[in-house]
């Protein structure tokens, strides 16, 4: 199983969600089972490692961020990957609008599987406090939770 998880820039909402499935895979021992990724639908900070209160933010929690670098969605992406999914609906309507039809299935939200919270989106704490951070590691765990227990079967 192959997932790719985006936001914008790729620098704050998905890196961090990547960091925190990867946890999750290697805590679940499911490495080479499932593979994850994280992509931007923009360029922006593209090369860029993630943003800094991200980093100390998932490093509070034990997770790594360091080694990740932001990267803009590609076409194959849409071809190598089972999952992808979107941290806010902006976002899920640019991959739409760039997903070729045979594989605009693969589309979805990532807060579809929470359990904990009642919230369609991933707030971007870009332009927020330090704080904001936290917030999305508590959101993003709860949906990686979530997502991976909808995988174990599988």
């Amino acid at each position: 199983m192959r997932i790719l998880l985006v936001c914008m820039g790729n620098i704050c909402r998905s890196p961090s969600a990547e960091g925190v499935v990867r946890n999750l895979i290697d805590t679940n021992k499911l490495g080479g089972k499932v593979y994850v990724d994280s992509a931007g639908t923009h360029a922006y900070h593209a090369g860029e490692p993630p943003d800094p209160r991200a980093q100390r933010a998932a490093l509070r929690r034990g997770i790594d961020l360091s080694g990740l670098r932001a990267r803009r969605i590609v076409p194959e992406d849409f071809e190598e990957f089972d999952l992808i999914l979107a941290m806010d609906r902006d976002n899920l309507q640019d991959l739409y609008s760039v997903c070729p039809e045979q594989h605009r299935h693969k589309i979805d939200l990532f807060m579809r599987y929470a359990h904990r919270f009642d919230a369609e989106e991933v707030p971007d704490p870009y332009y927020g406090a330090e704080k904001g951070f936290d917030v999305v590691l508590d959101m993003v765990e709860d949906a990686a939770q979530g997502l991976l227990r909808t995988l174990r079967p599988r």
